[in-house]
């Protein structure tokens, strides 16, 4: 028989039981679903990570008080109080291949305007920290160094936050919020960032200057910087150069000693996007590793169900061999209908896949990314589990004794 000809019994032989063939396929289809979906989904969160990071540029360090190991004992990040302003002001001013450096105080806060109130994130930063984050206003300016010096009484908002006080689309630029009871004027609105990488909705959330937060929030002007410092590096080309200069003279201000543990952790964005994008590499790894498994089930089922094929077939097996069918001609058959089931099932599958992946796309707002070569991998994959689970029901029915299989009832 020509393969066409095999091709077309394999068919027919197919149809005869629709119902049979598609729950054959099922393993198949849902093993495939479930890889292109959990692929698309762990690929839309790598690219969104991606793109977070690369929003903040190449060239930011970010400095937080506290060391993972001093003295061989394992803490965590702001586990200690321990950078001071002054540390941060040496390193605006001494370090040269530190552009600038901002830090980022946080607290939680009620606003509250005239048309309602609002709970967000309050932050505490300098007017740079925009520029060394690469955020730019929509409506209105940032507020200044001169604000920091007056600890003047001023705050950026996101969106979020303008829709929950003034409403949709309004421009609140000019006008007064109360925090804590203390009279804020909006001098700007930042331009939507959504969630970063961490998983902070910064849309939800203002920001003041951090010399009012120090002494109108935080209750007086302490010596520790309790929170974040972010540092942008002269250019991009600079940066391992900057966060070596900046470990070095926090370690002299420190006083800690050549073979001591620093007392701070300063991380290169690159390191933490590396770290990111790894983690999320090996999470879509393990759900793709899962989802296989369910269809290696589905190859399961098709050699059972192919099993019991042959053997209703079994005279149907001896009549094609006594009118001259060879035994590579009946093992053929047997195997490209496995295969067909096999096929037919990844390309159902990954219609399905990709339709799941739009689907939590749209409806959680997550962002999926359906990789082609995914796809053909999956196709191909099915289409060997099918050859590989198909070949022991194949080479069974072709060594049936033509004799024997005909006295079969």
């Amino acid at each position: 028989m020509n393969p066409l000809q095999v091709l077309r019994v394999a068919f027919r032989a197919l149809l005869r039981n629709k119902m049979r063939s598609f729950l054959t396929m099922l393993g198949v289809i849902i093993g495939v679903a479930a890889v292109i979906a959990m692929v698309a989904i762990g690929e839309g969160a790598k690219a969104r990570v991606e793109a977070a990071f690369a929003s903040m540029g190449t060239n930011l360090l970010i400095l937080m008080p506290g060391s993972t190991n001093v003295g061989g004992v394992q803490g965590g990040f702001g586990t200690q109080s321990n950078l001071t302003w002054d540390d941060l002001k040496a390193i605006q001013t001494e370090v040269p291949s530190v552009k600038a450096a901002s830090p980022q105080l946080r607290l939680n806060g009620q606003l509250a305007s005239e048309e309602g109130n609002w709970s967000t994130v309050i932050y505490g930063v300098d007017p740079e920290y925009f520029n060394i984050r690469s955020w730019k206003m929509d409506r209105g300016t940032s507020f200044t160094q001169a604000d920091i010096d007056a600890s003047n009484k001023v705050l950026v908002i996101g969106e979020t936050v303008v829709t929950r006080l003034f409403g949709a689309n309004a421009n609140p630029v000019g006008q007064s919020v109360r925090l804590r009871g203390i009279p804020f004027t909006v001098v700007a609105v930042m331009e939507k960032k959504g969630q970063s990488a961490q998983g902070q909705d910064y849309d939800d959330a203002a920001f003041i200057p951090y010399s009012t937060f120090r002494s109108k929030l935080q209750g007086g002007l302490r010596k520790y910087l309790s929170g974040t410092v972010f540092i942008s590096a002269s250019s991009a080309a600079q940066t391992t150069r900057a966060q070596s200069d900046v470990a070095r003279l926090l370690r002299d201000r420190h006083n800690i000693p050549a073979a001591g543990d620093d007392d701070f952790t300063l991380r290169n964005l690159s390191e933490v996007a590396a770290a990111q994008q790894e983690g999320t590499k090996t999470l879509t790894t393990l759900l793709a590793s899962i989802a296989a498994v369910s269809l290696l089930v589905g190859g399961i089922g098709i050699m059972n169900i192919m099993l019991v094929s042959v053997t209703e077939r079994t005279r149907e097996v001896g009549l094609r061999m006594a009118i001259g069918a060879r035994s590579r001609d009946i093992m053929a058959q047997f195997l490209v209908e496995a295969l067909v089931l096999a096929a037919m099932g990844g390309l159902i599958g990954v219609g399905l896949g990709v339709l799941i992946a739009n689907q939590l796309a749209s409806r959680f707002g997550w962002q999926t990314l359906v990789r082609p070569d995914i796809i053909v991998i999956s196709v191909v994959f099915s289409g060997v589990v099918g050859i590989v689970f198909g070949l022991y029901p194949a080479r069974r029915a072709a060594s049936l004794d033509p004799i024997e299989a005909l006295r079969t009832e």
